[in-house]
């Protein structure tokens, strides 16, 4: 039987590349959608037409209960959770003088409370099994900081406090957590920054001088949720092309 990957926000422009490479080396994918998502149907008829049968569930990953019900509707109607790619996330980016406690809740909530979220259904079957994959998917930002993101970087910096603390509790099951934290990866969302300030003040700063690819992301998740990578554990894994080395 095919394991199971569950991808939260899959349906963005590095989520679907992960959907995409974990389904074309035999796992069956199931995603999640925001609620507000209207466009989950053609999402799915358009991956349908390049040949990959995804599975979606909507989910607020900010929410509990939300996360609850929905990973009990997967285990139900799909099966056991083999596989985690907590990738759903927001941005808020203002200056600390602007930040305002909304702004700050909500990218928390939807960056760093959906891992606990969505883990806390599955980590236990994974452990009863003697087998699993959390990959945690964090930034750049997370490691070295950004102007006008304080609340992002707390978050994807608090991701990977969370992964190396429950690698720990669960490395003698055979269950590893992982941290990815990816530069500036060429997904809709950087392609949309104007092309004066990707080439003057983003590319600059990247020795590789080109954006990343959401394939080459989507590569590194493949190997880590992988047997061969059965042995590392608690990792952040940095993937931007040179631009912040720790």
């Amino acid at each position: 039987m095919a394991r199971v990957a569950l991808v939260t926000g899959g349906m963005g422009g590095l989520g679907e590349a992960v959907c995409i490479k974990l389904a074309a080396l035999g796992y069956r994918v199931v995603t999640t959608y925001s609620p507000g998502n209207t466009k989950s149907e053609a999402w799915l008829h358009s991956m349908k037409n390049l040949g990959f049968d995804f599975r979606a569930y909507e989910c607020d990953v900010a929410d509990y209960d939300s996360a609850q019900a929905c990973v009990k509707k997967i285990q139900e109607e799909i099966g056991p959770v083999d596989v985690l790619i907590n990738n759903a996330g927001i941005t808020r980016d203002m200056t600390f003088k602007k930040m305002d406690k909304p702004n700050w809740d909500a990218v928390m909530a939807t960056n760093l409370d959906s891992v606990f979220n969505m883990t806390k259904p599955v980590c236990d079957g994974m452990v009863e099994r003697g087998w699993g994959r959390i990959i945690n998917i964090s930034s750049v930002n997370g490691q070295k900081g950004a102007f006008g993101q304080t609340n992002y970087s707390a978050a994807k910096a608090g991701m990977h406090g969370f992964t190396k603390a429950l690698a720990l509790e669960v490395a003698r099951k055979q269950v590893t957590v992982n941290t990815i934290s990816p530069g500036y990866i060429g997904t809709k969302m950087v392609m949309a920054i104007a092309q004066e300030v990707l080439d003057t003040k983003i590319i600059p700063q990247i020795p590789m001088a080109r954006l990343g690819k959401p394939e080459e992301v989507a590569g590194l998740v493949a190997y880590l949720a992988s047997d061969e990578a059965a042995f590392l554990t608690g990792a952040n894994i940095a993937i931007n092309g040179g631009q912040h080395m720790s």
